[in-house]
């Protein structure tokens, strides 16, 4: 019985990469653990305090030599992976070497910086299809940046706009939250090495050079002074990656609705058998924005998990950290299958610009109105001009007439009427020309395709 979306043979493939699904695999596990063993016995050979040769010895023992079945009963027992791993590990050592394996190091110290190494492959995994999708919405609103569609507010027509600049509000919002991911990086790859109660008091005078080494054979920053109860670098990540998914599920909400039967302005690609329904033959069902709702709608919980992390006790909390070990890697997960669905969308998404341009005049005109009522104002004012469109829409509502009828009779009653030219109100051509425009202003506040990866960052603001 598998108890996590993650690691289900069933529902993982759906909700997860297969690529993070290994990253957080129990021998992606392992495989930290024993990078962050081995590193911390070469730190520990170069200060004198460790045989030269345990760091090899460590080295030579892959995660499958270990018996996963054996750990995850010690883990039972233990309450922690840690602790029957290092004695599974110390059996394999030559004995002149084993006394000094794990010295100075304690259980948080290697779960910790084999977490940090697995979220390194989770992060360059993210960035990369971060990537992807923004650069696939970005060509998608270029191609569109003057197709006309509705802009919708409160879930009715409000004015209208380009498709274009829907997509690129999308891509905006979703590099605005990408923009953050190198400075979340920066703080969270840190290595963790601070003994039992985050001292460091086994290495004695070469403390430092030991947690230096530590870092630097792992790739990692160092961090002199112990974060086992110092949380907020692990609530980071999680809540960027809850603010990430938040993003993907604005694109996949709007994306949702334009592709229902009423409104059919877009569609998700046809692939043969997907969205089908087990009754209804004809349905196509919007998967991967339902895919990525999904995992929003997950995430909340999991990030706040993290965040509750943070009041850990002492120099080691009961239960607080181990909470983290359910909550991060499913976050990881949720965003590697949001991220997948999103580029199948920006990438391959159908548009039907027919569609769109038919339903511009399911309201007869009231798309135009405020542009009517910019045109009277001259004449008449605001408060009148307002009241007079105002009417005018509740008659074209009723009646069925298109709004430049009724308001062009309304003004044929009033002395100020007759200079009053309506025509420009209601040229599409201007509300779409703005459209394009605003298009290209968004566009142009993207960064270059490969800036959410390390040391690079986007100009969002």
């Amino acid at each position: 019985m598998s108890f996590s979306a993650l690691d289900s043979g069933l529902l993982g493939p759906l909700f997860a990469s297969e690529a993070m699904r290994a990253a957080f695999s129990d021998g992606a596990r392992l495989a930290g653990m024993l990078r962050a063993e081995a590193a911390l016995a070469k730190a520990s050979a170069e200060a004198g305090l460790a045989p030269p040769g345990l760091a090899g010895a460590i080295e030579a023992v892959a995660p499958g030599d270990l018996d996963l079945g054996a750990l995850g009963e010690g883990t039972a027992l233990a309450g922690v992976p840690v602790i029957p791993f290092v004695s599974a590990l110390r059996r394999r050592l030559p004995p002149d070497l084993e006394p000094a394996f794990h010295r100075g190091a304690t259980t948080q110290d290697i779960a910790d910086t084999a977490l940090v190494l697995q979220m390194r492959t989770g992060f360059d995994l993210i960035a990369r299809d971060c990537a992807a999708v923004v650069a696939g919405l970005a060509r998608l609103a270029r191609a569109h940046r003057a197709t006309p569609c509705i802009g919708r507010t409160y879930g009715q027509h409000a004015a209208p706009i380009s498709f274009g600049a829907k997509a690129a509000t999308w891509a905006l919002g979703i590099a605005e939250v990408a923009d953050r991911l190198p400075e979340v990086r920066g703080r969270v790859l840190a290595a963790s090495l601070g003994g039992p109660v985050g001292t460091l008091g086994a290495f004695g005078a070469e403390a430092g050079a030991v947690a230096e080494g530590f870092a630097r054979h792992l790739g990692l920053a160092p961090e002199p002074v112990a974060w086992h109860t110092r949380r907020a670098r692990i609530a980071e990540a999680g809540t960027w990656l809850a603010l990430l998914l938040g993003a993907l599920a604005k694109c996949a909400g709007d994306i949702a609705h334009l592709a229902s039967t009423e409104v059919g302005e877009v569609a998700e690609p046809f692939v043969p058998g997907r969205g089908g329904s087990s009754a209804m033959p004809h349905k196509r069902n919007p998967v991967s924005a339902t895919v990525i709702l999904a995992a929003f709608g997950a995430a909340k919980g999991h990030a706040a998990t993290l965040l509750d992390a943070m009041a850990a006790a002492h120099e080691r909390p009961a239960g607080a950290w181990h909470a983290e070990w359910h909550a991060l890697p499913q976050l990881f997960g949720l965003a590697s299958g949001a991220l997948r669905e999103a580029r199948t969308l920006a990438e391959g998404l159908e548009v039907d610009a027919g569609r769109m341009r038919r339903n511009l005049d399911l309201t007869h005109g009231l798309l135009f109105a405020d542009a009517a009522a910019a045109a009277c104002v001259g004449s008449l004012g605001g408060a009148r001009a307002h009241a007079l469109v105002e009417r005018a829409a509740g008659e074209v509502r009723a009646g069925g007439r298109d709004l430049r009828t009724v308001l062009d009779a309304l003004l044929a009653t009033l002395p100020e009427g007759a200079g009053i030219d309506l025509a420009p109100s209601f040229d599409l051509d201007r509300p779409v020309a703005a459209a394009a425009a605003a298009t290209d202003r968004a566009l142009a506040r993207l960064p270059p395709d490969a800036a959410f990866r390390d040391g690079a960052r986007p100009p969002c603001p």
